[in-house]
């Protein structure tokens, strides 16, 4: 074990982002059923045709719902957990970071704010436990998240929704404002799959994010110097690895924005497209190499997770085998 191996968050936090990971996912794969049923319709028919499909969604839905209500009660009354929660604000310092970011790129700045800084050539004692950076991400995908779960409820019953507001443009507004939300948070799930996927340092698979920190052990390189960087070495396969998955993400999102424009109904309005259904076959080979995506960040959750359930049977093993024998009555051994 070296600095880089630290774990990023406690065993519950382990598990919720995991199942968050699953839920969204989910989410993700019913719901561009929906908007690109010609395209995928294989996965229309996986999930048993369009009332399938529209069942597994707001169950998913439900889901997210579920564990979203599950961690605001979570940070509000869980020990220390609002101290987690004041972490995550902003703060001015962040702003100077960012300014502080623009002039190191600009070359008016010598070195990086620390609160910008990330775990790369830095020791864990000096990076913070989310820069300004980290911070973002965590605020676009909660405000993503709570948008998607707002109009997804108003348009659970689109006959509803329609009395709701009096007119059909206004209902249509929330189905067009629900669909767009999908399509711009899917750009950040790729980047994000392929970020913590196919870093160099923790490809196939980051398990900073699966195995908690209470069982790193961190005591083994503390007179090591540096963050432990220079005693990795790239995996044979990480090349073609990264130019493959980097191409796909790329080709995945064009698709899938290009996709949103040209399919009439959902989530752009009829009357605001250019086209209708596959325009194609390579917008259609385009989608569907956005979904191996999303499927390849279901895999690689999935095999975090089998990789931790094994370091915890390896470090129980461990500790049961450093335990001393009792002796035949009960007693401790006697040392030879």
């Amino acid at each position: 074990m070296t600095n880089m191996d630290h774990g990023k968050f406690t065993r519950v936090t382990t598990y919720f982002h995991s199942l968050l990971a699953l839920d969204v996912f989910l989410l993700f794969f019913t719901g561009y059923s929906v908007m690109f049923n010609d395209e995928l319709w294989w996965m229309v028919e996986f999930m048993g045709g369009n009332a399938g499909v529209l069942a597994l969604h707001r169950i998913a839905g439900f889901g997210l719902i579920v564990l979203t209500v599950f961690w605001v009660t979570l940070m509000l009354i869980g020990p220390g957990r609002r101290k987690n929660f004041k972490a995550v604000l902003p703060t001015p310092t962040d702003a100077k970071a960012f300014i502080q970011d623009v002039q190191f790129v600009l070359g008016r700045a010598d070195e990086r704010h620390p609160n910008a800084r990330q775990f790369a050539g830095y020791s864990s004692d000096e990076v913070p436990l989310l820069s300004y950076v980290g911070k973002g991400v965590v605020w676009i995908f909660t405000v993503e998240l709570v948008l998607l779960m707002i109009s997804g409820l108003l348009i659970w019953s689109k006959v509803g929704l329609a009395q709701f507001f009096q007119t059909k443009a206004a209902a249509t507004a929330f189905v067009t404002f629900h669909g767009l939300l999908g399509v711009v948070m899917v750009m950040g799930i790729m980047f994000h799959i392929f970020e913590h996927g196919f870093h160099p340092a923790f490809y196939p698979v980051e398990m900073k994010a699966f195995v908690p920190k209470s069982m790193m052990p961190h005591e083994e390189h503390e007179d090591h110097e540096g963050t432990g960087i220079e005693l990795l070495s790239l995996r044979p396969t990480w090349k073609w690895a990264v130019n493959v998955a980097g191409a796909a993400v790329v080709i995945g999102i064009v698709s899938v924005l290009v996709g949103s424009i040209f399919d009439s109904g959902y989530p752009v309005p009829a009357g605001l497209t250019v086209g209708g259904g596959p325009t194609s076959i390579l917008l259609t080979i385009g989608i569907n190499v956005g979904m191996f995506v999303l499927l390849l960040g279901v895999v690689l959750s999935t095999y975090g997770n089998v990789l931790r359930a094994r370091y915890e049977q390896q470090v129980a093993s461990d500790e049961h085998d450093s335990e001393p024998e009792a002796a035949a009555d009960g007693g401790q051994p006697r040392d030879e």
